[in-house]
This record gives structure tokens, sequence and C-alpha cells, in this order.
């Protein structure tokens, strides 16, 4: 029988009724479940009795045990307050990384490396499914006369991945995942393909319309493997194969709330290759959560394969520009400016996957991808409005190095003092400012955060505004905070920084 209370107040920690109403007991335990009784302290019950007190301790920490629990649940995904960012285990983060491998999951020495990547507050690695080096394991089980069997799997693989999802997940690290790298599927990588008909029992080059040789760059986009949707050649036997290979990887990403999802690695393919595999995982991941973008091949961002992402917010949840770190100096900033002046109105995570550029690349230096290419890029990026980047491997990249160990410990040592989704770019309240010569992030006002990529002399407008403002400087060569003044405001604030190797300035209202 249900029991009935004539009415009842509750009252906050000050005092205030905050509910009154007649209820039934069990309306009155739907109320309690549905409240936040962390707020709660007393409640007062008209019954036939007189006025019972009630300390709803207990209550509170039980229900302040399950909401912890259940943000503890929560995975990456963009951050509801500002979805220009994500947030992990109900708090924002600032994705920053640098790993040696593209294909993590195969590398020997993971936990150390991860371990190394964590101490410095790294939280953000690439890794795709990529099985074409000498020493890499293969998805598909391998008979005795040397041929792979598409319908068997090699266990080994697949625990190498989910150990990295694992270890990735102990330590607050979220793990980009990219599902096809055409890299595995062309030129001398074609001889050892899995999916290669003379390397497999399941089929032959006529049944699966296929060649014994893609000699071209895969740029070109001339391998069938990437064209066998029904929109496209319809191929259904090697289709079956593909999707099987994707459902086995879903079967154990989605048991872990630290993965983004990218389809291809840089990829000049056809937009329905694209949109079949989006609806795919779609469709396979059921109810759970997951966010996916593609990452097309192009430099120039402002160019029709592009828009493929970012007209569609539905489909694609955030937008990979890896591709923009091939544009140097001010090119670089620019279009990455324009891409977030395209999605204002559907604002999605910008993320930047692969940094590249390191000297130790001969064929790119002439192009001015240097070590120092890729120092500039990651702190535009940042500055800019990035919600993740990370370092190339090596030799394209930087890696896990001296400079990219700098940087993002500079980042974090920053963030002790700012949140860098509290600033948005205002470059242009930097007077005498040459191209490329200094960035600047910041909240009218208050804070401002400029990066000088080597010497310099800018001019900051703080005409309007007579506070009085601290001013510090950090170095990139040992990501310590250096000196430090007082400056007051209502003037054009003169700025050359003391070293000519990289650093920053913070000026933030006292």
């Amino acid at each position: 029988m249900k029991s009935s209370f004539k009415g009842y107040n509750i009252l906050d920690k000050g005092g205030h009724i905050v509910a009154v109403n007649n209820i039934t007991s069990t309306s009155f335990q739907q109320f309690i479940r549905k409240e936040n009784w962390a707020k709660c302290r007393l409640l007062f019950l008209w019954c036939n009795f007189p006025v019972i007190f009630l300390i709803l301790a207990s209550c509170n920490s039980q229900n302040e045990s399950q909401q912890e629990e259940q943000i503890q649940l929560t995975g990456i995904q963009p951050w509801a307050e500002n979805t220009s960012y994500w947030e992990y285990k109900g708090e924002p983060v600032l994705l920053l990384g640098a790993t040696d491998n593209d294909n993590l999951f195969q590398t020997p020495n993971l936990s150390s490396h991860l371990d190394s990547l964590s101490e410095i507050g790294g939280n953000y690695v690439r890794n795709t499914m990529s099985d074409r080096d000498e020493s890499d394991l293969k998805a598909f089980h391998k008979n005795e006369e040397g041929k792979y069997d598409l319908k068997q799997w090699n266990p080994s693989y697949w625990s190498k991945f989910e150990n990295l999802l694992k270890l990735t997940q102990e330590r607050n690290i979220i793990v980009q995942i990219e599902i096809w790298d055409r890299f595995d599927h062309a030129r001398e990588q074609w001889e050892t393909d899995p999916f290669n008909p003379k390397n497999n029992v399941n089929y032959t080059y006529k049944e699966a319309h296929l060649d014994s040789l893609y000699p071209d760059h895969p740029g070109q986009n001339k391998q069938p493997f990437f064209f066998t949707p029904p929109t496209l050649q319809d191929n259904e036997l090697l289709l079956s194969y593909q999707e099987a290979f994707v459902e086995k990887l879903l079967s154990i990403s989605l048991n872990y709330n630290n993965v983004l999802y990218c389809l291809d690695n840089e990829t000049s393919g056809m937009e329905e290759w694209a949109t079949f595999w989006a609806a795919f995982l779609r469709d396979k991941s059921g109810e759970t959560p997951i966010y996916m973008t593609e990452m097309w091949d192009h430099w120039d961002l402002t160019s029709a394969e592009h828009k493929r992402t970012l007209d569609h917010p539905e489909r694609y949840d955030f937008i990979d520009i890896s591709q923009n770190s091939h544009k140097t100096g001010e090119e670089n900033w620019k279009n990455a400016q324009y891409v977030f002046e395209y999605i204002k109105d559907e604002v999605r995570p910008v993320n930047s996957v692969k940094i590249y550029g390191s000297d130790g690349h001969g064929p790119w230096l002439a192009r001015g991808i240097t070590t120092k290419h890729a120092v500039n890029t990651f702190f535009r990026n940042i500055l800019g409005g990035f919600a993740a980047s990370r370092f190339h491997r090596p030799p394209h990249g930087l890696g896990l190095s001296n400079w990219s160990i700098q940087s993002i410990k500079t980042i974090r040592e920053i963030e002790e003092k700012i949140k860098l989704w509290d600033l948005k770019p205002m470059i242009e309240n930097l007077l005498d400012r040459e191209a490329d010569e200094a960035f600047l992030a910041g909240k009218v006002g208050e804070t401002y955060l400029i990066y000088f990529p080597e010497g310099g002399e800018v001019k900051l407008d703080l005409r309007q505004y007579s506070d009085q403002y601290q001013l510090s400087w950090i170095s990139l060569e040992d990501a310590n905070w250096g000196s430090s003044s007082d400056l007051e405001g209502g003037d054009l604030i003169s700025l050359t920084p003391p070293v000519e190797t990289g650093s920053l300035v913070l000026i933030q209202v006292k």
C-alpha cells in the first residue's frame, strides 16, 4: 500500500525552500533520483506526526558516488560547453601527442613508450591498422603453405590492438584510429598484402577483380580495393572481407571509451568510399556513441575535397586537417583559420593527428618542412584553436624527441595558469607585425598569449584597458618560466622575446 505525505519542503544549504508538493512515497523516490541531492540537506515532512528532520548525508554520498562512477564511464566526446574541444571522463581536455610509429599497436616497447608520453603530459596517439612493415603481424591466419585465410583471424594481431587500447585507457590517452591506409595496398607493399589473391586461399584475381601489380603512388587512386562499395564498382566478394575486418575491429574498440575513428590515412579516394564506411561504422556501433572523421589528402584546405567533411557535420563528428602541416608560415595559420570560420555555425573539434617536419627527412627540407616548421605548426595549432595536435613519426616528423617533448611540456606549463579553450585567436590585436613573426590568442582585456617562433618585436594594443597586468615569459628550449614583470595597460605595449629560439609570453590582468 502506498503511503502518502501531505507535503514536504526541501531546503538547500542556505535554508531556502527548493520544492513544495503533495506526493506519494513512490513519486517521492522518483524525485530523489531525479534531483541533485548534493545541494540538499534537510527534509521536512508534515504527516500526522511532529516535524521530522532527516539528514540526507547517506543519500548524498550514494548519489555522488553514482555520479562519479557515471563520469568515469563517459568517453571521449565533444565538450558540451564548447564543442571546439574534447572532453573525457566529464572534463575538458586539450589533446597533445608525439609518438614514433604509425601503427603504434605493433610497437615492441609500447608500454614504456606510452609511459614516456604520459610523463610529459601527452594524451593523444595515432594508430593505423597497418601491417606493411617487415616485422608487422598480419590480421589473418597463415597456413602451412604460407597462404592467408581471410575467414580466419590471427589472434596475436588483434591481441596487440586490444593491448594498445587497454594501455592507453589506463593512462587516459586518446587513440585516433585510421582503419584504412592506402600505402598498405600498392607498390611493393601489395606483394605481401593478404588481400592480394596470390597470398590468400579465398579468391582469384578474376573473382576479386584485382591485378597482380599496382606500381603507381596510391595517391593516384587506381587500386580497385578502394572502389568496392555498391555505389562504385559493387565488388561484393572483396567488400565482404573488408566488412568482416571492420566488424572485428569494432568488436574490440567499442569496449573502450578512449577511441576516435578516422576512416583513412590521407586519402584521395572517392567520396562514395568514405560515405559507405561512415554509414557502416555508425550502423555497426549500434547504441554505442562513436566519433569519426575522414582525412583527405589535399594540402589546400579550401579545395572541394575537404568540403566533403566540412559540409557534413551529420556524418563527420570532427575534422582532421593534418595535411595542412605541408603548408609553412603564415599560410599554415591562415588556412587553418579558414576552416574555423567555415564551420562556425556547426562547430566541431579540429584535430591534426600528424604534424610533418624534421631535419632528418631530406626530400622535404627544400620546402621548409623542417624541425622548426614542426614546432611552429604545433604552437600555431594550439593558439589557433585546434582541439588535438600530434607530432608525426620520424623521419617525416619529430616523434617523441627533444623538441616535441619541450613543446608539449611548455603547453602543459601554460595550462597551469590558463586554459586554451578560454582564449580566441586575435592576431589583429598585434601591431607592427610581420608575416609569421608572432601569433596571439587571448580574452580581450584580460589574457593574452603570444607565440614568437624566433625573435622579433610587436606591439600589443591595450589602449582601451587601463588595468594592471603581469607579464611572464616561457622558453621552448627548457619549458620553464623565465622573467616576469608588471605592466600598465592603456597604451601600446612593445614586446620583444628574450631568446630567438622560440618563446611565449603570457599577459594576465592582475
